[in-house]
């Protein structure tokens, strides 16, 4: 497979629109979200370069203490970005970031923060009305002497970000980093909310510079992918029971979100895993078989590179090259016979890759989705599973 350089899509001044009608048409909201990343990616771009000297201002204080340990934080898709970017963030900030999903903190909060240092709690929402999402922020200041906040949300009207608006009261601790408004997606699945909120963090926490050029590299890599998406929307023909999704470090959070995001948008009808390139060996290689199709994300580390490339090539004899797909972002290393190259993207840290890999593995859930007779924006028509999670009752923390 080679890389999907030609014919490129232009999104600069006008939506995106997604190539292969098949995929469900403008009247589908997921593809049309899917299908506008590139805009709303440049657009998180601009945004941070108006607004970096005020994201500065509120961090310095906060990194200028080595102890200050940083918590991402989010509840499925959204703890997923914190997975992705720990990692990466570790390296960049030479400081401590740990992903944990407010599903964690909600239930056992005294274990999360039993070590009571200066704490940023970074906290990922498209809605921020999920339960979990305020209790988060409240228990971290339940527990915590030193707590700041970072919101991350695609809904200014939402909870969390309405709990920590200056407009709310006296919050020196609190700062909302809104992504565009387009990204508060109203399709069942996360999907441009995902990706801008990976990339807005990283803008923000890393400060980087030219963040409108990086955001127009990552933009111009998948534009001819979402012209032509039939690099990967023609695996789904092949009604493949089986979907494993492997990376390593951050991209191993992206093989959590490609497996989820496939579970949601088939509603269970497919069997998605995931797992780190390393650690599939361990027993959940037992999965494979031969209706199995594996996606597997390769580092641009050239270091983690080699065992991404080790387990693929293991996988190509197991399976066979046709029922391994590889994203990569170079073309050196053992070519496969399905490898996707997303070109322009070398050199780029494994946390900035999955934003432009996550579109990949959206435009097969998503065609997965319509080729079992679903309905992508709403798969779950019976309300067994929520846009915006319900039944959760949060306990107060007793003293």
């Amino acid at each position: 497979m080679t890389s999907p350089t030609t014919q490129a899509a232009t999104t600069t001044g006008s939506e995106p629109v997604i190539g292969a009608g098949a995929l469900g048409g403008p009247e589908v909201a997921t593809a049309r979200e899917i299908a506008q990343q590139p805009a709303v990616w440049r657009q998180v771009g601009r945004d941070h370069a108006e607004h970096a000297a005020e994201r500065a201002a509120f961090l310095a204080p906060l990194l200028a203490d080595a102890r200050t340990r940083i918590v991402l934080t989010g509840a499925g898709t959204s703890a997923f970005a914190g997975r992705v970017l720990a990692p990466s963030l570790s390296r960049e900030l030479a400081r401590r970031v740990e992903a944990v999903p407010t599903t964690d903190i909600v239930s056992n909060p005294r274990e999360v923060f039993a070590d009571d240092v200066p704490t940023l709690l970074v906290s990922f929402a498209r809605s921020g009305d999920s339960p979990e999402s305020v209790a988060a922020t409240e228990l971290a200041e339940q527990c915590l002497t030193s707590v700041a906040h970072l919101i991350i949300t695609c809904n200014p009207g939402g909870e969390l970000a309405s709990r920590h608006h200056p407009d709310a009261g006296p919050r020196d601790g609190s700062l909302v980093v809104l992504m565009p408004p387009a990204t508060n997606d109203t399709g069942f699945a996360m999907t441009s909310s995902f990706t801008s909120m990976v990339l807005g963090c990283w803008l923000t926490l890393t400060g980087a510079a030219e963040p409108a050029a990086l955001a127009d590299r990552l933009a111009i890599a998948v534009e001819p992918l979402l012209a032509d998406p039939s690099p990967v929307t023609a695996l789904a023909a092949r009604d493949y029971a089986r979907v494993v999704y492997l990376g390593s470090g951050g991209l191993a959070g992206l093989a959590q979100e490609g497996a989820l995001k496939l579970l949601e948008l088939t509603a269970g009808r497919t069997v998605s895993f995931h797992d780190s390139s390393l650690g599939f060996r361990h027993g959940p290689k037992a999965v494979l078989d031969d209706a199995t199709l594996v996606i597997a994300f390769r580092s641009d580390d050239a270091y983690t590179a080699r065992y991404d490339d080790d387990i693929a090539a293991e996988l190509v004899g197991a399976v066979g090259s046709d029922h391994v797909l590889r994203l990569t972002a170079r073309t050196d290393g053992p070519a496969g016979e399905h490898d996707l190259v997303l070109p322009g993207l070398e050199g780029l840290d494994d946390a900035v890759l999955a934003v432009p890999f996550a579109v990949a593995v959206q435009l097969f859930a998503l065609a997965c989705s319509v080729r079992a007779g679903l309905t992508p924006d709403n798969p779950f028509p019976g309300g067994q599973v929520n846009r915006v999670v319900q039944g959760v009752t949060i306990h107060p923390l007793e003293p």
